[in-house]
């Protein structure tokens, strides 16, 4: 007598649902770029999709209650010269964005609560080193104002986005970086390359700790870390067919599992859930979303089930965990972009809510940069989870300003006519204070004017001397020798004071 024995998970009979039209968006120009980006990024407050745009790049960022069609001119934030390749939300503060584009600058942008009412074009910060166009950005999980950026030129930098600084340059991929991905608390960093290799580097010093063939085929490759310290990739194999791995770290080379998954053509993103240990496949061109459980029982990596849809999909954004609506039991929500410009929201239930990462940072970035790691910051989704932070990003005090914790009161009645309290701490772009020069700067700059004229004076005597001389020594008529020493011109030099208008100096005499 034989016994199926069905394993036991909490998961066995997820399943989608798909929001009615009234409650998707519509009309929305998805952008045509080939690159392979999810187009999408959304949190508890703002989906953000990257669209078409003349005269430059721009993406549409959208409040959760504004569905429905969207007008032609909606406002879109557009200060790239290129077009936008990839953008990403902050995890620490959901007003944040940060984009790349294919003009090599990475923008951070702050979005007011309400949405933009008009289009944006000045960026909190532009993040300047990348020679070609950036085509990823990856916030750090447990750091504040930490922002990864790989571009085209295949390097990859680490900024302290508070402060504008770049705090690690990574040059060893010989190649396009494909994806990164963090570990759970950040010490480690995993990328893909076009020479299908993934590596794991140390961020802080940029030191390649493992390396290994990821998968065979030419097409883009992507791993990520699970919350275990395991790895998960996708990719194709020699022959195209779409794969997908799992590997432990120190045995990068010996996959635990790599299984054929079809043989169609498209990138396959995966999107990891670490408080449920699911991982969705969604295809670039797939008309369906696959979700697998990770567990420790062979074969590892169990399918669940298929979310069909009766259309492709151009792009895809998960909502964080702290963005479900815990009364419905909904695990995950997905954004699916079609290519007919309608996003539609999938919900995934369960009656399941471990503690999930909140948008509380653990670390500072110089905390990072000094070698602490922390896990994330947990919070209860009970009765469900609302943010009461403020809409303010601040780091400890460093030599520079940061530039994310300026208040928005001098550049308030020109920029958004209203005005704003001291304790405002809005992230608007602000106008640069005037310049004002403190005694001992004009002292100094007096000193140095009296110094060059003195030069000035010595060095035109002395050619005078060397003219008589020449007319002498040519048997010319006696001239005066001596020379005369001009009177000095006095030139009004301008110098901002710390009053309200400048000062004329008038130079000392020599």
């Amino acid at each position: 007598m034989s016994f199926r024995v069905v394993r036991t998970s909490k998961f066995r009979h997820v399943y989608g649902t798909a929001l009615k039209r009234e409650h998707c968006y519509d009309n929305i120009r998805v952008s045509k770029s080939s690159w392979d980006s999810t187009f999408c990024a959304v949190n508890p407050k703002f989906l953000a999709i990257i669209v078409e745009s003349a005269g430059g790049g721009a993406f549409i960022v959208l409040p959760h209650n504004k569905v429905g069609r969207i007008p032609a001119d909606y406002p879109l934030v557009g200060g790239h010269k290129g077009p936008v390749l990839d953008i990403a939300w902050c995890p620490h503060n959901d007003n944040v964005i940060a984009s790349g584009s294919e003009d090599c600058v990475v923008k951070v942008w702050q979005i007011p609560d309400g949405g933009i009412s008009r289009t944006l074009t000045e960026p909190v910060v532009d993040l300047l080193y990348h020679q070609r166009r950036v085509g990823l950005v990856l916030w750090h999980p447990t750091a504040q104002n930490v922002l990864l950026t790989a571009g085209s030129d295949n390097q990859v930098v680490i900024w302290n986005v508070g402060t504008g600084e770049m705090l690690v340059h990574i040059d060893c991929h010989p190649d396009i970086v494909y994806s990164a991905c963090w570990n759970w608390d950040g010490s480690q960093l995993l990328t893909t390359c076009k020479d299908k290799k993934m590596r794991i580097i140390d961020p802080r010093t940029g030191e390649v700790d493992e390396e290994a063939m990821c998968h065979e085929g030419s097409k883009a490759s992507r791993a990520l870390y699970l919350k275990s310290g395991l790895i998960f990739t996708t990719g194709f194999s020699r022959v195209s067919e779409r794969q997908y791995s799992l590997r432990a770290p120190g045995h990068l080379e010996e996959p635990i599992i790599m299984v054929e998954l079809d043989t169609s053509n498209g990138v396959m993103f995966p999107l990891y859930d670490p408080d449920t240990n699911l991982v969705y496949l969604c295809g670039k061109g797939d008309s369906v979303i696959r979700y697998f459980e990770i567990t420790s029982e062979p074969p590892f990596v169990h399918y669940i089930n298929t979310f069909p849809t009766p259309d492709a999909q151009r792009g895809i954004g998960m909502m964080p965990k702290r963005g479900c609506d815990v009364t419905s039991c909904e695990i995950s929500r997905f954004y699916r972009i079609n290519n007919s410009g309608f996003c539609q929201s999938e919900l995934f239930q369960e009656d399941l809510y471990p503690d999930t990462a909140g948008d509380t940072s653990a670390l500072s970035a110089e905390e990072w940069m000094e070698g602490k790691n922390a896990e994330p910051i947990l919070v209860s989704l009970r009765d469900g989870y609302t943010s009461t932070k403020k809409s303010d990003l601040k780091v400890a005090v460093t030599k520079k300003p940061n530039v994310l914790d300026k208040l928005s009161k001098h550049s308030s009645s020109a920029t958004n006519h209203r005005s704003v309290d001291e304790s405002d701490t809005s992230l608007a772009p602000v106008a640069p204070p005037p310049v004002s020069l403190s005694d001992d700067i004009i002292k100094e700059f007096r000193e140095e004017i009296r110094k060059l004229k003195a030069m000035i004076v010595k060095h035109e005597n002395r050619i005078r001397a060397l003219e008589a001389k020449q007319v002498t020594a040519d048997g010319g008529a006696a001239v005066d020798a001596t020379p005369t020493v001009p009177a000095p011109v006095s030139a009004p030099v301008t110098v901002p004071s710390n009053n309200a208008g400048p000062e004329d100096l008038a130079p000392d005499e020599v």
